[in-house]
């Protein structure tokens, strides 16, 4: 599993793998891009260094998350065109991609949908096992990520045939899945 915090100017990305022992953390860091250069420029990089890291890992899903802002539009539009990169580069490679909004990546990780940054990376460290918290944020916002996702996934995969939620139906209905284009 994937996780990406999108960003223009810091990208966050986390890889969690599924192993015998329990999770582990494969991969974290953040993706920059240079402020002083031009809007198209920095989206090509981005759009390169999603496309690479993509390749490298060849997760089997994609968590991004949902770009929800209440009223700052001026960082909304990056942080969109951000999100936008990573949702089409997952899917073009494959990838399952599901997206979660902050407070529900907060609740799912720490137990608290309005936890503050430092929680969630101690929960984070916590769930990992790691000697000392993801840094920075937006690298254990996206390993949070993978987390919540994890964590759904198993919730729904213990639900029985006949409890109403189809499985097949996975994200459940307030979450987005890309579409395969019937692949």
């Amino acid at each position: 599993m994937l996780g990406i915090d999108p960003g223009l100017s810091r990208c966050g990305y986390g890889a969690v793998v599924r192993e015998a022992a329990g999770l582990r953390a494969a991969a974290c860091g953040v993706l920059t891009t240079p402020k002083e250069a031009p809007l198209p420029d920095r989206l090509a990089t981005l759009m390169r260094e999603l496309h690479d890291l993509v390749a490298e890992l060849q997760p089997d899903v994609v968590v991004v998350e949902r770009v929800f802002f209440q009223t700052n539009a001026r960082t909304a539009t990056p942080v969109a065109q951000a999100s936008g990169l990573a949702l089409a580069i997952a899917s073009d490679a494959g990838a399952a991609v599901v997206q979660y909004t902050s407070n529900e990546v907060k609740q799912s990780v720490a137990g608290y949908g309005a936890a503050s940054k430092e929680q969630v990376q101690r929960m984070v460290q916590a769930l990992l096992r790691l000697d000392k918290r993801p840094h920075p944020a937006d690298a254990a916002d996206a390993l949070a990520l993978a987390l919540c996702h994890h964590a759904v996934g198993n919730v729904l995969a213990r639900l029985p045939e006949n409890s109403g939620v189809s499985k097949g139906r996975y994200p459940p209905p307030n979450h987005s899945r890309v579409s395969r284009g019937g692949r």
